[in-house]
């Protein structure tokens, strides 16, 4: 129970304010000693409605219709306000006003701002002081000493959050109405036909109006009537929900139904059973499409560092983990120093991911690896040491145990194609950044002098270094940016994956397995063996298990190397020497 007299601060407010006051007491009838014509005038103008005393003539029209709005709502929820328990109910079941009339309500509720007294007058608390009639929206200085708080039980907040979504089908935009038909498919127990078949007739989005007919058809699965129930398997064979084949299926179990129907059900499990199979092998498709992209990231660096130095750099699964630590890092300082920009601090993590790793791979080179070239087994030895040193390091700056990355909001949920076809956005983003990066490579490599400069040293180093060209530093900057591809892999596997120090390690053998199929050097080639291994290691997973799959998929690369040492393209000219 609230009343006027619940905090000291409330009263000396009130006392402040004497104009309001002497409006008040005008309203009452009360006589005032000594009132001025302009204090009457004052107070008139005080008890005066809110859209009276601000509307103009030029915008009679807008305050016309925005009061009427408000009117409109504030009725619904008077009307909600007034119930009994069972009137409640009723009206949250089946909701005649606006959607926009059951959010407020839902607003009103859910921030514990709703009131009445005993009279049936309607409040609203904001900002935990200031009380005002609904809807009208007028300050109430002395507070009812009969208020209270409109709540709700479990029952009705339940009904409540239902009720919303129901609201939703009279909403203007159509993907709100879709949405609210795929939830209410989930509550069928709770709809009426007759509201549902209303709805449908007035629908006009062809996408929401098919929805529906799904809706109606696994409502008139529970009618009873066998022709019914024949005309609604119809409408379902086209469905590929995973819901849909449960109800079947459900009824599917009984045993009293005549020849006809069980063909009718016999059909239509099968049909949406294949329809839910094609999905499903869709979603392992983009499944592996995205793992090849990884791979294929993973890969890149390996492609320009080994087909142009000859150097197998065992260190490169350790230069992707350092961009994804880089990645934890930048998102950690937009945590603690830039909170409002955190879901941006991927912006900051891709460039930095690549630079910090390049200036490690370039350190490498100039210290670890420069000395050793042309000595293949001590250079991979050297580059292992590399990688153990590096994990250590990581593990004496992070710890051993993993770190965690935090999905980006704008980058979290999904698209759904189908109800058992979903794509993730951060998956799709995945493949659409390897997309980009694989594009900017190409070009930097065909169309700017460092890459000429690569090509050059790449087919013939002796030549290239008799026309100038500094082979050392162009072999420098070549394993700078096989490094920096590295750590972009690294920034994308932390969206997706667990970050730790053995990050690099999953993926090592198999960004070699892409170059050695795809060919030494050859981008388009490592292109197609990312693609291969990715979509064809997730595909053998799901019937095999990953462990078999992978030993499956070795063997074939083996048979395949035997066949073809040269991978998928061959080199040719004087790059063959």
């Amino acid at each position: 129970m609230l009343n006027g007299n619940h905090s000291l601060g409330q009263f000396l407010q009130k006392s402040k304010k004497i104009v309001l006051g002497m409006s008040l007491a005008t309203t009452m009838g009360i006589a005032l000693p000594s009132v001025s014509n302009a204090q009457a005038t004052t107070a008139s103008a005080t008890t005066m409605t809110p859209t009276a005393a601000t509307a103009a003539p030029t915008s009679a029209a807008t305050s016309t219709a925005a009061t009427s709005t408000t009117a409109s709502a504030g009725d619904d929820i008077q009307k909600f306000v007034a119930a009994d328990f069972a009137g409640r109910q009723a009206m949250l079941n089946n909701w005649t006003g606006t959607s926009q009339s059951y959010d407020k309500l839902v607003e009103l509720i859910n921030k514990d701002e709703l009131y009445r007294d005993d009279a049936g007058n309607v409040y609203t608390l904001e900002n935990t002081d200031q009380l005002y009639r609904y809807p009208a929206h007028t300050l109430v200085s002395n507070w009812p000493s009969d208020l209270n708080q409109v709540t709700l039980n479990n029952a009705l907040r339940s009904a409540l959050t239902l009720g919303q979504t129901k609201a939703k089908l009279k909403s203007d935009d159509a993907s709100e109405r879709l949405k609210a038909v795929d939830i209410l498919a989930d509550n069928i127990a709770t709809l009426d036909k007759k509201t549902v078949a209303d709805i449908y007739a007035n629908e006009k989005d062809s996408t929401v109006k098919a929805a529906l007919a799904q809706l109606q058809a696994r409502m008139d699965l529970q009618s009873g009537d066998e022709m019914t129930q024949i005309a609604a398997l119809k409408t379902l064979a086209s469905s590929n929900s995973p819901d849909v084949l449960a109800d079947i299926e459900a009824m599917a179990k009984q045993t009293n139904h005549s020849p006809e129907l069980k063909q009718a059900l016999q059909t239509t499990q099968d049909k949406v059973k294949s329809r839910i199979k094609a999905s499903e092998w869709a979603g392992h498709v983009f499944s592996g499409l995205s793992t090849a992209s990884i791979l294929l990231l993973a890969a890149l660096g390996l492609a320009i560092t080994y087909g142009l130095l000859g150097v197998i750099n065992m260190a490169h699964g350790e230069l992707i983990m350092i961009g994804a630590y880089t990645t934890y890092v930048v998102q950690s300082f937009f945590k603690s120093h830039l909170a409002g920009y955190v879901d941006w601090y991927i912006l900051a993590a891709i460039p930095l991911a690549f630079l910090v790793s390049a200036v490690i791979g370039m350190i490498i080179e100039r210290v670890v690896i420069r000395p050793l070239y042309g000595r293949q087994l001590e250079t991979l030895l050297a580059t292992f040491g590399v990688s153990l040193i590096l994990m250590q390091l990581v593990r004496m700056i992070f710890g051993a145990q993993n770190v965690e990355v935090s999905n980006i909001s704008w980058l979290s949920g999904a698209i759904a194609l189908t109800p058992s076809l979903m794509l993730p956005y951060n998956r799709i983003a995945i493949i659409g950044f390897t997309i980009i990066i694989l594009l900017l490579l190409v070009f930097l490599l065909k169309y700017t002098r460092f890459g000429l400069f690569v090509r050059a040293v790449t087919q013939n180093r002796q030549m290239a270094r008799a026309v100038g060209i500094r082979s050392a530093r162009v072999d420098m900057l070549a394993f700078g940016l096989g490094s920096g591809l590295a750590g972009l892999a690294g920034c994308a596997l932390a969206q997706v994956g667990n970050v730790g120090p053995d990050l690099g390690q999953n993926y090592i053998i198999d960004a070699f397995l892409v170059v050695v199929v795809g060919g030494v050097g050859q981008i388009w080639g490592a292109v197609l063996a990312a693609l291969g291994l990715g979509v064809s290691g997730t595909v053998l997973e799901i019937g095999m298990g990953a462990v078999i799959a992978k030993i499956i998929l070795l063997v074939l690369v083996v048979l395949f190397i035997q066949k073809r040492p040269q991978g998928l393209f061959a080199l040719k000219g004087r790059f063959v020497e």
